[in-house]
């Protein structure tokens, strides 16, 4: 009995022994695979420290390449309205230098007008009494109207409100429609001052040549005599073409062939 405790003693030393060897050695292996995973561990979490880092790299190299594309089309856009604006100076600065010299142009052109204002007054009344005279000395045809005229243009000529270039216009204007009634005929009624008084006639008006006369009952006729400056009657012969010349004149009839006294020119030749 006493053997078989022994021997069981033993057996249990034996398998507390083992027992503790096993646990011992287990210790081992984890103390073991914890130093084995000391490494790895660390291994892992630089490359995740290192994935980390990487994409705060990433993300502020994205940031700065849309900060430098945005800076690359904000200088592409500063150099197209640089380029813009350099051929809108250019342009501008084309236009002063013409606008310039229109300038200086245009004040020369004052310069001259002046000069030219300074010969053209005296010319122009000189032309208005000219004119005056002309009426004055002429067959006395239109009287009244042709006398106004020039009454209008003496007036226009002391106004200040119209220009120079105006005052001139209407002086060619009327010198124009005197010359036009030496190429024209004419017949209206008027009234003359004849040796019975004065009378309502029809007045025939051929250019400058000759300016006649009838009564309204075509029993007398007379012609306009420069040289003695009165009206002369004329022979009873003249009554027809003085009738028929006012007819045409009138566009009452067709252009004819009209015979009637004309005084000779005089003066003309030596």
């Amino acid at each position: 009995m006493l053997m078989d405790a022994i021997i069981e003693m033993r057996i249990s030393k034996s398998c507390i022994s083992v027992k503790l060897l096993v646990v011992a050695t287990l210790l081992f292996c984890i103390a073991d695979v914890m130093a084995a995973q000391d490494p790895l561990t660390r291994s892992i979490d630089t490359t995740v420290n290192n994935n980390q880092q990487e994409a705060v790299v990433q993300k502020q190299i994205d940031q700065l390449d849309d900060e430098t594309r945005a800076m690359l089309e904000e200088y592409q856009r500063l150099s197209r309205e640089l380029e813009v604006t350099v051929i809108y100076n250019d342009q501008l600065d084309r236009i002063v230098s013409s606008q310039q010299q229109e300038i200086d142009s245009i004040q020369q052109q004052m310069k001259a007008l002046e000069l030219t204002q300074r010969e053209i007054v005296p010319l122009t009344l000189r032309m208005v009494h000219w004119l005056e005279e002309l009426v004055a000395a002429d067959i006395p045809f239109l009287p009244d109207e042709r006398r106004l005229r020039i009454k209008q243009l003496k007036a226009l000529m002391d106004r200040a409100d119209i220009s120079m270039g105006e005052k001139y216009r209407r002086l060619l204007e009327a010198y124009q429609i005197e010359m036009a009634y030496g190429r024209t005929i004419e017949s209206y009624r008027d009234e003359v001052n004849l040796e019975g008084g004065r009378r309502s006639v029809d007045l025939l008006r051929f250019g400058r040549m000759g300016l006649f006369y009838q009564t309204l009952d075509r029993q007398e006729t007379g012609h306009w005599h420069a040289a003695d400056a009165q009206w002369q009657v004329l022979p009873d012969a003249f009554l027809t073409a003085v009738r028929r010349g006012s007819q045409i004149a009138r566009k009452q009839a067709a252009p004819d062939l009209v015979r009637l006294p004309v005084a000779a020119a005089q003066g003309v030749l030596p």
